[in-house]
């Protein structure tokens, strides 16, 4: 499983959150009880201050008579589009997108039907890859969002998605991508050793992991468009016990994963950081990236 990006599985089961084929074995899924313990850290963490030129932007957009048109990326158990569809205005149409059918079905059944404004909210759901995302799968689109996406891409995928959004001429809202920066209190002397070897991890085999944000920024640029990042970290502390308890599994196992010799010292860091989180005296702040792409105007630069 990627590193801290979801709870420690049970002997036997194996869990992935890859985007690319892994053979015909393998099923690669987030695990929806992962999904659903981070869904509320997620939505307080998003930033609001990057909604209001996101809603000038669509507000100023050509009419449609379906009204809105958004493309949620990997959507997982859907909680970009139960936190996002409320806080727009009028009639939307959300295209779900991910690979796995389990998951694609949790997400429709558990999307929101109202908009800000009372408008109707409907889905549809499309089962694909979207590391190769075209921008005739964005014909029409209004908006792309992904929550926790860029990450969990290479360079060359993230450019593919830029291309497809600069295609499509459509802004993109791609929140939660990981900034590489953890700070616990207490702090713990291992803790930037471990910060370090977790994030060497999140950049295996190519992936931008802690270098997503700045990519992505780079990449819409390039491509004409006015790209805005703002922080927006997840702060834990005893009110979200079960959550940190899964991080810490994760980000501390995948630090091990990366630089076994850490196993011994791991094993103890670990012992006590869960004892302090049962205990309710450990506060953790997870530092994440949201980013926001307004396209300039079609053949020149924003």
């Amino acid at each position: 499983m990627i590193a801290g990006a979801g709870p420690v599985t049970r002997p036997g089961e194996r869990a992935t959150v890859r985007l690319r084929d892994g053979g015909p074995e393998e099923s690669p899924r987030y695990a929806p009880e992962w999904l659903q313990l981070r869904e509320g850290a997620d939505a307080t963490a998003r930033a609001q201050d990057l909604l209001d030129p996101l809603r000038i932007r669509l507000a100023n957009l050509p009419g449609r008579p379906g009204g809105l048109v958004v493309h949620d990326l990997g959507c997982g158990t859907g909680s970009m589009g139960r936190w996002l569809a409320p806080r727009l205005d009028g009639a939307q149409h959300w295209v779900l997108h991910d690979r796995d059918p389990y998951l694609l079905h949790f997400a429709a059944v558990a999307s929101p039907r109202s908009a800000a404004d009372g408008s109707r909210v409907t889905v549809e759901a499309r089962r694909g890859d979207v590391s190769r995302l075209t921008p005739d799968a964005l014909a029409g689109a209004s908006l792309v969002t992904a929550s926790a996406l860029l990450d969990v891409l290479t360079r060359e995928e993230v450019e593919t998605l830029a291309d497809a959004c600069a295609g499509a001429g459509c802004p993109a809202l791609l929140t939660l991508s990981v900034a590489g920066r953890v700070e616990l209190t207490p702090e713990d002397p291992l803790d930037a050793e471990i910060t370090e070897a977790f994030n060497a991890h999140q950049r295996r085999t190519g992936l931008l992991g802690p270098d997503a944000a700045t990519v992505a920024c780079e990449a819409f640029s390039e491509r004409g468009a006015t790209v805005r990042l703002h922080p927006s970290p997840w702060r834990l502390g005893p009110e979200q016990a079960a959550l940190t308890e899964q991080w810490l599994r994760g980000w501390v196992g995948a630090a091990v994963e990366q630089r076994p010799e850490l196993s011994g010292p791991a094993e103890r860091y670990l012992s006590a950081r869960l004892a302090a989180c049962a205990a309710g005296t450990l506060r953790v702040t997870v530092h994440h990236t949201d980013l926001l792409a307004l396209p300039g105007p079609r053949g020149g630069a924003a």
